[in-house]
């Protein structure tokens, strides 16, 4: 099991000491989308939906997960968060809305799972909230792009690719 820290001598799960580590500023930033008809999009945007503000729930949402990851995520550490931001962006050129979470803390382990469970709930209130007017939504392109701190430094996932590669965090989903 060398490597996977998440596993003892004997293969059995644990949480990972980080007891030893010093507390420093970790950064994580992930992004997602969701696909939906253009109609359904459109409703979203015009604040026209029956349930209320779709995507102001949705960054509260997003902002919960981020809060509650290690309710989630069994061997997640519960952190103490400093910042949680969530970007919700509407593209109706790919019938989409992009989501980037950044999340911060000063501690001895990393944010990228608490930057990747808001990014999920963020999208998958989109969904619930949508569901009745459109159930073939798609959630995709979940990752991580960015991590600061802590003993590996700073990390970056590689460029995107097609027409939003200038811009790191906002590039569409494929095609169907």
């Amino acid at each position: 099991m060398s490597g996977l820290t998440h596993f003892n001598a004997a293969g059995e799960a644990q949480m990972v000491d980080v007891g030893d580590k010093p507390a420093t500023l970790r950064v994580a930033v992930a992004e997602g989308w969701i696909r939906m008809r253009p109609d359904t999009l459109a409703r979203i945007v015009a604040g026209a939906h029956d349930k209320g503000d779709v995507l102001g729930v949705a960054r509260v949402a997003g902002i919960m997960g981020a809060k509650r990851t290690a309710d989630l995520v069994p061997l997640c550490h519960p952190l103490s968060l400093t910042q949680v931001t969530i970007d919700l962006d509407p593209h109706p050129q790919q019938s989409a809305v992009h989501c980037r979470a950044r999340v911060a803390t000063r501690g001895a382990t990393g944010v990228e799972m608490e930057a990747l469970c808001a990014v999920q709930v963020a999208l998958l209130t989109i969904y619930d909230m949508c569901k009745a007017v459109d159930r073939a939504m798609t959630i995709e392109g979940v990752r991580l792009l960015e991590k600061q701190g802590g003993r590996s430094g700073h990390w970056l996932a590689d460029e995107p690719q097609g027409p939003s590669a200038s811009n790191r965090c906002a590039h569409p989903p494929k095609s169907p």
